[in-house]
């Protein structure tokens, strides 16, 4: 089987629950958490009206990051989301306006133009594909999608979950393999999620005090710029 139809299968296999349901103290804590650190990097990338930027996210899911995105100041027109499975892809286009552009099917046949975008957006994406190949390949092409100026904005987590052999971690060394040409603004972020849900089961307020340490953080969030 090709790399996406064994991300499709492993996917079927998986059985989250409500594991990141915004209704976990966890999950929203991790998520304003994400908002604050990526509205950092846009400043501090000199990134200006938000309304006014192409955005195109590379698995996007149930549409849950592209939301986000339009209450940050993305226009819906300006937005478009890549998804592989079929039934993800359906919750998206429930909830997001119809402006919004969506994408079935593989990401290295999507009908994206070269240069064609400001930002691509790839989060917890890299650490489900386990072909070095695929992922080389996958990052050549949002590279060439980026105008030059424009950014891969990167989101995933760096370390192997020993519990689940359908990931690995991509750290910031495989990151640098990837987008070589690009000049890469990381940041670490978000407390490892077995701890953030051990820790807010005994209250919500003790996540921010272990994830004020920062060799408790599991995410790293990067603006990978491409020189003009």
């Amino acid at each position: 089987m090709t790399e996406p139809q064994q991300v499709a299968e492993r996917y079927a296999r998986r059985r989250v629950g409500d594991r990141y349901s915004l209704l976990r103290p966890e999950v929203w804590q991790m998520v304003h958490e994400r908002q604050r650190a990526m509205l950092k990097l846009f400043a501090r990338a000199g990134v200006h009206d938000l309304w006014a930027l192409r955005l195109l996210e590379v698995g996007c899911g149930q549409g849950g990051n592209l939301l986000e995105l339009l209450r940050l100041g993305f226009a819906p027109e300006h937005l478009a989301g890549i998804e592989l499975l079929p039934e993800r892809l359906a919750q998206a286009r429930r909830c997001l306006p119809a402006a919004l552009v969506l994408h079935e099917g593989d990401a290295l046949q999507a009908p994206v133009a070269d240069a064609s975008q400001d930002i691509v957006f790839v989060a917890t994406v890299f650490s489900s594909l386990l072909d070095d190949a695929f992922q080389q390949q996958l990052a050549a092409a949002m590279w060439r999608w980026v105008k030059p100026g424009g950014a891969v904005l990167w989101y995933d987590f760096t370390v192997d979950n020993p519990r689940n052999p359908d990931v690995r971690g991509v750290p910031l060394a495989r990151v640098r393999e990837l987008f070589p040409h690009g000049r890469i603004d990381p940041r670490r972020i978000t407390l490892a999620p077995p701890l953030a849900r051990a820790v807010c089961r005994l209250g919500a307020g003790l996540y921010p005090v272990f994830n004020a340490l920062p060799l408790l953080r599991t995410h790293v969030l990067a603006w990978v710029e491409k020189p003009g």
